[in-house]
C-alpha cells in the first residue's frame, strides 16, 4: 500500500514506506521530545513509537512536576493512517530538523499543551548501533538528537505555564532500526541457548542534550565497570560521541574526551550534581556544571516497557482498540529509590519494564532536569538548562558503586 512518505525519492528498499526490510518485532521507528524549565522544576516528555511489523503506533506524554508525575498513553493500529497523530495527541513536521509542531488536546488525563518545537542548532547523529548474539543482529539502529527551544503552553487541569522560549529549554532525538527485544513480543530465552559472551560490560551511560546559548548540544559516554570508555556489544555500543555547536553558523566543536565528576543524594545512586570537563578536536577545553532541579523522572510509566500498560503490555502491543487506545496515571515520585512495579504481564511477571528490576526491589528514575553553566575555552560562561539521562548497570567501582 502507499503512503504519503512515498511521494518523495527518498526510498531505501525495493518495497513501499509500509513494508520494512525486517520482520522483527524489534524493529521500529519514533520519537522523543523533552521540554522543561530548571526553575519551574516542569519536565514533560512525549513521544510515540511505529512498529509496523505488528501493525500499531503508540505513545505517551509525561508531566512531572517536581516529582509528582502523571502520564497519559494511547495507542492505534499504524497502517489504517500512516500519519504522525494517534488521537489526541500529533506530531507535526513543519520544517524538517529544524522545526516541529507537538500538540495534545484536552482529554481525560487533564494534560494538553500546544508546543512550537525550534531547533536552536543542527541535529547531531549519534554512531550507528550495533549488536549481535550467535551472529544474529539484535541492535541495528540509527539515531539522532538535537537540542531546541519550545513556545506555547502546557496545560494540568486548572494549572497552566507559558513556555516561553528564553526561559524553557527542549531536547528531542529520533531513531529508527532494530532496538532492544521488548517483552511480551521477544522469544522466551528457555527455548534459546544461552547469549554469546560480550566481554567487558556497559556499567555507567551519560546521554546530554543542553542549550546554554550562545552553546548548544549533544554527548554521550559509555564506561565499564573500571571507569574504562570503551565499545560495548549492546544498544547503544559506543563509548564516547557528540559536538557542541554555536547555533546554526556552521561552528561545531566535536568532543574527542569527557572527564565527570559526579555527586549523589547520601546513600542512594540518585544524582545531585556533576560536572564534565570535555575536550574539543583542537584541544580546547569546555566545562560543564549541571545541578539536579528535583528527582529523575520515571520511564517506567512511558508504555515503553512490559507493565507500562495497565494490561501489562507496552507500546508495541494491541491494548483493545484498533482505532484509540487511551489511558492514565499519577504516582509520587518525589522521593527515589522507591519500589514501583508497574501492572502486573500475561506472564506473571512484574520485573519490569524490560530492565531487570525485581518485584519489591527499590527502583529509580534515569533521566534528570539539570540547570547548566557551561564554561568555554575562552573563559566565557553561559547559563541554561539540560536533559541529563543516566544510570548504571551494575557496580561501578570508581564512585564506590555496588
Amino acid at each position: 500500500m502507499l503512503s504519503p512518505f512515498d511521494e518523495f525519492p527518498i526510498h531505501q528498499t525495493s518495497r513501499t514506506f509500509a513494508e520494512l526490510p525486517s520482520t522483527d518485532f524489534s524493529w521500529d521507528d519514533g520519537c522523543y521530545f523533552g521540554i522543561f524549565s530548571a526553575d519551574e522544576r516542569v519536565f514533560l516528555a512525549c513521544g510515540y513509537r511505529v512498529n509496523a511489523n505488528t501493525d500499531m503506533i503508540g505513545g505517551f506524554a509525561i508531566l512531572n512536576v517536581a516529582g509528582q508525575q502523571r502520564t497519559v498513553r494511547f495507542s492505534r493500529c499504524w497502517r489504517q493512517e500512516m500519519d504522525t497523530r494517534i488521537g489526541p495527541f500529533r506530531v507535526e513536521v513543519i520544517e524538517p530538523l529544524r522545526r516541529l509542531r507537538l500538540t495534545l488536546e484536552p482529554n481525560d488525563s487533564g494534560i494538553s499543551f500546544a508546543i512550537d518545537w525550534h531547533g536552536v542548532s543542527p541535529a547531531v547523529l549519534e554512531d550507528h548501533h550495533d549488536a549481535s548474539n550467535r551472529m544474529r543482529k539484535t541492535t541495528d539502529q540509527s539515531r539522532y538528537c538535537q537540542p531546541g527551544a519550545p513556545q506555547g503552553f502546557i496545560a494540568l487541569g486548572e494549572r497552566h505555564w507559558t513556555v516561553d522560549p528564553t526561559s524553557w529549554h527542549a531536547a528531542r532525538d529520533h531513531s529508527w532500526g532494530l532496538y532492544a527485544e521488548r517483552r511480551p513480543l521477544s522469544p522466551d530465552p528457555k527455548w534459546l541457548p544461552p547469549k554469546s559472551p560480550k566481554g567487558a560490560q556497559r556499567a555507567l551511560r551519560f546521554w546530554i542534550i543542553f542549550r546554554s546559548e550562545p552553546y548548544s548540544g549533544f554527548y554521550h559516554l559509555h564506561e565499564d565497570s573500571k571507569g574504562v570508555r570503551r565499545q560495548f556489544d549492546d544498544v547503544f555500543g559506543t563509548p564516547l560521541g557528540g559536538s557542541i555547536a554555536e547555533g546554526w553558523n556552521g561552528v561545531s566543536h566535536e568532543i574527542v574526551d569527557a572527564r565527570h565528576e559526579a555527586e549523589y543524594l547520601p546513600g542512594t545512586k540518585v544524582l545531585k550534581r556533576v560536572t564534565m570537563t570535555l575536550t574539543d578536536a583542537l584541544g580546547g577545553v569546555w566545562s560543564q556544571e549541571f545541578e539536579t532541579a528535583g528527582p529523575p523522572w520515571m520511564g517506567q510509566t512511558s508504555g515503553y516497557y512490559p507493565g507500562g500498560w495497565k494490561d501489562g503490555g507496552n507500546v508495541h502491543t494491541y491494548h483493545g482498540s484498533e482505532e484509540l487506545a487511551l489511558e492514565w496515571d499519577e504516582f509520587d515520585f518525589s522521593s527515589q529509590p522507591l519500589v514501583h512495579e508497574g501492572y502486573k504481564t500475561d506472564d506473571g511477571h512484574f520485573d519490569g519494564f524490560g530492565r531487570g528490576e525485581v518485584k519489591g526491589h527499590p527502583v529509580q528514575g534515569n533521566v534528570y532536569l539539570c540547570s547548566v553553566q557551561t564554561t568555554a575555552p575562552d573563559g566565557s560562561i553561559s547559563i541554561g538548562a539540560a536533559h541529563v539521562e543516566h544510570y548504571y548497570n551494575g557496580p561501578y567501582h570508581p564512585y564506590g558503586i555496588a
